[in-house]
């Protein structure tokens, strides 16, 4: 039966593409305004090309690996998903696509785990390049899928291939996920979707505790209303005030995953432990925000 499912899914990945692309890409970006930090310069389309880059980026396996302690990267060249592993099994973060289910099976095994051993899917926000695949993860493991409140409307409008979206459990602000004795704290960051969800957890290594967030995205629209402005303000605050030292990110991009993969060596300091940097993609995001108000206001006058 689960191969059944499987092979459905590698079947119907042109038209996953389809669904669930479009509410991440769709219309694409002006290359307007630019902005400058840390260094690097920043406009809207390069921001989204940076963290999708191509199909293939998408749906192609990046090295599983272990970030820290008992939290491993499972997803693509582009597209994150994160495995918490607990004695009283795992947690599985970010379906991407429900066309890379499979990928992220495969990466799983790869680690030496059973996907069947998820326990619990959590998604960071309900686009579909994170969270179309949920349905296929649930019909595969029997997982408990759990929302953002905000989210829920978005996430019942996502069917691909004509499948309900899974919610056991809704959640709001502050609210918390336990297993097997790790607990990931919900923090509504909310403007790139209104329920987006940044994650808190904690992490040992080497003796020691590390805090770790695993972040929502803070990319805004080409137009910033005064709702969505309203949620970016807060949000923008929020981030700033979570505990890291650990900075992960729904497009490994958003935390150089691929430049700290390649530092990773036995004996050597963990590159993804790096408190410094935790809140540069924030840094890089708000001044885009910030820029793209200024635009729309000038553009007014």
């Amino acid at each position: 039966m689960k191969s059944n499912i499987i092979a459905s899914l590698l079947a119907g990945g042109a038209l996953a593409f389809t669904t669930g692309e479009a509410a991440a890409q769709n219309p694409p970006p002006p290359d307007h305004p630019s902005v400058t930090v840390h260094g690097q310069t920043f406009t809207p389309r390069t921001i989204l090309s940076r963290n999708m880059g191509t199909r293939e980026d998408q749906e192609t396996q990046f090295p599983p690996h272990k970030i820290i302690g008992n939290i491993y990267y499972v997803g693509t060249r582009t597209l994150s998903s994160f495995l918490i592993v607990t004695p009283q099994g795992n947690i599985l973060m970010d379906s991407t696509y429900e066309r890379n289910v499979p990928v992220i099976k495969k990466s799983v095994e790869d680690l030496g785990f059973k996907f069947s051993d998820i326990k619990i899917l959590l998604g960071n926000h309900a686009h579909g390049d994170h969270m179309e695949g949920d349905a296929a993860v649930k019909q595969l493991t029997g997982a408990q899928v759990v929302s953002m409140a905000e989210d829920v409307p978005a996430l019942k409008a996502m069917k691909p291939g004509g499948k309900e979206h899974p919610i056991d459990r809704v959640i709001h602000d502050g609210d918390t996920v336990n297993l097997g004795g790790v607990t990931l704290t919900a923090h509504l960051t909310a403007g790139h979707t209104h329920g987006c969800t940044s994650w808190t957890t904690t992490a040992q290594e080497g003796g020691k505790t590390y805090n770790v967030l695993l972040g929502c995205s803070l990319r805004a629209p080409a137009n910033v209303t005064p709702d969505i402005a309203a949620e970016f303000d807060r949000s923008f605050k929020v981030v700033r005030t979570l505990p890291c030292d650990v900075q992960l990110g729904d497009h490994g991009a958003q935390y150089n995953m691929q430049e700290k993969y390649a530092k990773l060596k036995a004996g050597a300091p963990n590159p993804f432990i790096s408190p410094k940097t935790c809140f540069d993609e924030a840094d890089v995001e708000e001044a885009m925000y910030h820029a793209l108000v200024d635009e729309q206001k000038a553009a007014k006058r």
